[in-house]
């Protein structure tokens, strides 16, 4: 797709000056109409934002719609450059406006209450159903479910290591790369650790923050640190090819997130949990192009095609893999397997039976109910077998 990048006159020019078109209530706006404006915490070089380019590319071509009728604002940063942004597109004609990271919020919200003719969307968020904007939305997926996948194929990894004799079951100590201490990344790196107990038992993770969404240097230190510290496989929950890059150079299994890691990992990247974020960009703008209204709170995962995992890197996956995932999968969207089971792990050696958050109890049938009462996740409880270093 050919990018149009809205920076000053060249982005103005490269918009329609017709006035704008807005919808009437439960009208919708005729495709050639529409214009669509979306904010990125970083560009085409940085796995997250690749991804959500990749899904605004795939709403673009399944839609039927022309590239510059989307407006693309990369490299904003979590601060009033994003409600600058916003107010931008808005002000350029954009019906919809999406922003892609959980620091853009605050200023989302504020452009949602000076724009009500316009529909903020915003990614990873928490606060657009108590905002009491009727134009204000939250999306997520249901990632934690392809990162428990992922850790599948980690822990299969480490039977292989356990078994061909390169480690002992003591040794299967996993490394994750994680970038602030959120829920959003507490819930990601628990459901990875527990997919790879799973079939690894024995199997142990420490975590260590980078306190940045996106630094290759700090990553691929972090990752160096880790496996300094004896982790023989690394995952992470932050947004470029650092932590690969590092794994490559050690001979260090990795799981990575977003993109294939394989052009920088090719013989230590065994997959990457990742999301098809065209689901959700496609749905809400056909929401757009229906005059139906757009959920307030979205998230979806494998069963909607929401969620994915890049291809098995089939040279280094331990033999069975591509079965195994295939049956986890299956499971996990027939609803036998909820990765948050409450009899697969505990807190301080108890099995946790009640959690609530924000007057919601998120406990109950025997698991712990991921992203169902609102699109971001919740889970931040601090499970056995998982040392997370939080530094000051």
């Amino acid at each position: 797709m050919r990018k149009a990048f809205a920076i000053g006159l060249a982005a103005v020019l490269a918009v329609s000056a017709a006035a704008p078109v807005y919808a009437g209530e439960g009208e919708g706006i005729a495709k050639e109409d529409l214009k669509i404006g979306i904010i990125y915490i970083g560009d085409e070089n940085e796995g997250y934002s690749a991804a959500h380019m990749a899904g605004i590319d795939e709403m673009v071509e399944t839609l039927g719609l022309d590239d510059s009728q989307v407006i693309e604002k990369p490299l904003i940063g979590e601060n009033e450059a994003c409600y600058d942004a916003a107010a931008d597109l808005a002000d350029q004609g954009a019906q919809i406006v999406f922003a892609n990271s959980f620091g853009h919020e605050t200023y989302i919200l504020q452009a949602a209450a000076e724009y009500p003719e316009v529909q903020f969307c915003h990614a990873t968020g928490t606060q657009a159903a108590s905002s009491g904007l009727s134009n204000m939305h939250n999306y997520f997926t249901n990632i934690y479910e392809s990162r428990y996948v992922s850790g599948v194929v980690a822990g299969m990894k480490l039977n292989e290591m356990i078994e061909d004799g390169t480690i002992t079951e003591d040794e299967a100590k996993m490394g994750y790369v994680g970038a602030f201490p959120y829920a959003e990344v507490i819930s990601g790196y628990t459901s990875f650790f527990l997919g790879a107990r799973s079939v690894c038992p024995s199997v142990t993770m420490e975590v260590k923050y980078t306190n940045s969404w996106a630094s290759f240097d700090l990553e691929k230190e972090c990752a160096d640190a880790l496996i300094s510290d004896g982790c023989v496989l690394i995952s992470q929950h932050a947004d470029t090819t650092g932590a690969p890059t590092a794994c490559e150079a050690a001979g260090v299994p990795c799981v990575g997130y977003n993109i294939d890691m394989t052009s920088v990992a090719p013989t230590t990247a065994l997959t990457s949990a990742s999301i098809n974020w065209g689901v959700y960009y496609t749905y809400a703008v056909q929401c757009m192009i229906d005059g139906t209204p757009i959920d307030v709170d979205w998230c979806k995962g494998f069963a909607e095609g929401a969620d994915k995992l890049t291809p098995l890197n089939e040279d280094v996956v331990a033999e069975g893999t591509a079965e195994k995932v295939e049956e986890v999968e299956n499971a996990i969207i027939d609803g036998s397997l909820h990765v948050f089971d409450t009899s697969t792990f505990t807190v301080d050696g108890e099995e946790v039976t009640t959690y609530e958050k924000n007057d919601i109890e998120y406990i109950s049938d025997g698991y712990f109910h991921e992203s169902e009462f609102g699109s971001a996740p919740a889970f931040d409880l601090a499970i056995d077998g998982i040392t997370s270093i939080v530094e000051e």
